[in-house]
C-alpha cells in the first residue's frame, strides 16, 4: 500500500512510524520534518500528505503533530479526506470500520512504541463497514465535501 506520512517534528515516534510502515511492506512517502527541505509546519505538511490521498498518489496517509489535533484538522480540509485522530487501537478500528477513514492522525506526545503498533494493527486489520447506515453516513460526508467545493 502507498502511504504518505507527515510530521511537523522529527521525533523518534515519527521515525518509528516510517520504519514500522516500511517493515510492514508499505511504500512510504515522507512530508514535513521527515523530508529534508520540506515545509515542516503542521498545517502545510498535513495538507500535503492528505492531498496525496485525495489525488490518489497514496492509498492512505498518517499525519502527526504534537497533539495530533492540528494535523487532523488540516487533513480534513482536503476534500475526499476523512482523517481520524486515534490515540488507541479501539478508536483506530472504529475509524476505519464505521467512518471509512483514509487518514490516520497521531499525537507525537501521546503515542508510545507499543501503542503505535497496536493502532497500526487495528487500522490495517479493519475493513470499512458495508452496513447501510454506515455507508450513508460516509456518503453524506462526501456530499459535504462537494458542497464545500461548490460554494
Amino acid at each position: 500500500m502507498r502511504i504518505s506520512v507527515s510530521s511537523d517534528m522529527d521525533e523518534p515516534v515519527a521515525r518509528l512510524l516510517v520504519a514500522e510502515l516500511r517493515r510492514r511492506g508499505h511504500d512510504v512517502r515522507e512530508h514535513g520534518a521527515l523530508r529534508p527541505g520540506a515545509d515542516p509546519r503542521w498545517a502545510v505538511c498535513s495538507e500535503a500528505a492528505a492531498r496525496d490521498v485525495a489525488d490518489a498518489a497514496a492509498d492512505q496517509a498518517v499525519v502527526c503533530c504534537w497533539t495530533g489535533t492540528g494535523a487532523s484538522i488540516a487533513a480534513n480540509k482536503v476534500p475526499g479526506v476523512r482523517a481520524a485522530l486515534c490515540t488507541d487501537a479501539v478508536t483506530a478500528d472504529g475509524a476505519r470500520r464505521w467512518n471509512d477513514a483514509n487518514v490516520l492522525a497521531l499525537s507525537l506526545r501521546l503515542t508510545s512504541e507499543p501503542v503505535l503498533k497496536e493502532i497500526l494493527d487495528a487500522w490495517f486489520a479493519a475493513e470499512p463497514s458495508q452496513d447501510t447506515e454506515d455507508r450513508q453516513n460516509v456518503a453524506h460526508v462526501g456530499r459535504l465535501d462537494a458542497a464545500g467545493r461548490d460554494s
